[in-house]
């Protein structure tokens, strides 16, 4: 398969979030998931245009809204190694609990929370 058509080290599928304060996103993001920041294009008023974070082997790319591009709330799923502590940072981050980790009926035990500017995140680990 070609590997030219996207940048080295890029997934083929990346989420792309519109949110109020992407810089506040982006350092909850540094904080909760120990995301690294690969970009920031500032906007003239001083907002993000566009920014970049890799979050273990994912890319996640997120904007400051704008007048013809509002906030869209969104869910996005993401596996890390210890899914209590993960939920425990992003509580101290701010977020607001929206299912504490739990194990169910498949072999992940999963959380959400929900951040300041409206994403929610699915914290999961496989368990079984």
């Amino acid at each position: 398969m070609r590997s030219d058509y996207k940048p080295q080290g890029y997934t083929s599928v990346a989420p792309y979030l519109l949110v109020a304060d992407a810089a506040a996103t982006i350092a909850f993001l540094q904080q909760v998931f120990d995301a690294a920041e690969i970009q920031r294009i500032p906007a003239d008023n001083g907002r993000l245009r566009h920014a970049e974070v890799r979050i273990d082997d994912t890319v996640v790319m997120l904007a400051d809204t704008t007048a013809d591009w509002a906030v869209a709330p969104s869910h996005v799923h993401i596996y890390v190694p210890d899914v209590d502590a993960t939920y425990q940072r992003a509580l101290a981050a701010g977020a607001e609990s929206v299912q504490a980790p739990t194990k169910k009926d498949d072999a992940d035990k999963r959380g959400g929370v929900r951040d300041a500017s409206g994403t929610t995140w699915w914290i999961a680990s496989r368990v079984a």
